[in-house]
């Protein structure tokens, strides 16, 4: 009778849930992803290049440092295929090819690979890797299960609580590559023609429509600027170069266009 009651017992217990991570689950969300899964990958490669050329325990630092630049070229690539489709040899596709974020930064990985290594060029590239590889990290641990990798949620949390002051770090070394990129020419480390493409490149993306924080940060520093220049104190040579300057870069500005803007610019 015992054994009965055992065997009944056995039979309507309720049953477990399941533990562990769901690995089909991921799978599928992979094969039927593949291009952003293949952003994710290209953004963690940049990461780890960029890794190993400030930290080269592995490999060489320079060749991680290209390799970083020819990773976001790959990620810019994937993005516009993602966004326009296949190549057409027209002039609208090329209209619509230069508005798009991803286009710029492909531009940017071009003007600096055959620039020799400078610290200030990768930040940007990293650091949008850092943002978008972050939010589709988080995409990639809801399908193992929302309780996968606390700590990995953790961090891309902290990640995306920081995007607005990470947009604006990026935008604002955007800008600073400009006067840097002279100064490289005149200590002959970059070819006389590299400032004249970047400003096309800064242009770009002072213009774009999805991603305002290149316009929002000259704005902000042109207040910085001109409040600096109203100071009583500030004498009269310096306020004239300070105003000189914000007069110089205002008269270089393309015209403004609407803009787009969305919690987490694209790249």
């Amino acid at each position: 009778m015992s054994d009965s009651t055992s065997n009944n017992t056995e039979g309507t217990s309720p049953p477990q849930p399941q533990r562990g991570l769901n690995i089909e689950a991921l799978k599928q969300h992979v094969l039927s992803h593949k291009i952003d899964v293949a952003l994710w990958a290209t953004r963690i490669f940049t990461i780890m290049f960029t890794m190993g050329y400030f930290i080269p325990v592995f490999g060489n630092a320079h060749s991680s440092y290209y390799k970083a630049l020819l990773s976001n070229a790959a990620t810019s690539a994937l993005r516009l295929h993602q966004r326009l489709g296949p190549v057409q040899f027209s002039r609208v596709f090329a209209a619509q090819l230069l508005t798009e974020d991803s286009c710029h930064y492909l531009f940017y990985s071009l003007i600096f690979i055959y620039v020799a290594p400078i610290n200030m060029v990768i930040l940007p590239v990293v650091l949008f890797a850092i943002l978008h590889s972050a939010s589709y990290s988080l995409t990639l641990l809801d399908s193992l299960g929302h309780n996968a990798w606390w700590g990995a949620r953790l961090l891309i949390s902290l990640v995306e609580f920081q995007s607005r002051n990470i947009l604006r770090l990026i935008s604002l070394t955007e800008i600073i590559l400009m006067p840097f990129c002279v100064f490289l020419v005149l200590s002959g480390k970059v070819g006389l023609l590299t400032p004249f493409i970047y400003y096309h490149f800064l242009v770009q993306r002072y213009a774009s429509r999805r991603n305002p924080y290149t316009r929002n940060m000259f704005h902000e520093l042109r207040i910085l600027l001109e409040s600096t220049a109203a100071k009583p104190s500030m004498p009269g040579i310096l306020r004239q170069i300070l105003l000189g300057v914000v007069a110089f870069a205002t008269k270089l500005a393309p015209p403004q266009m609407p803009a787009q803007p969305s919690p987490t610019a694209t790249q």
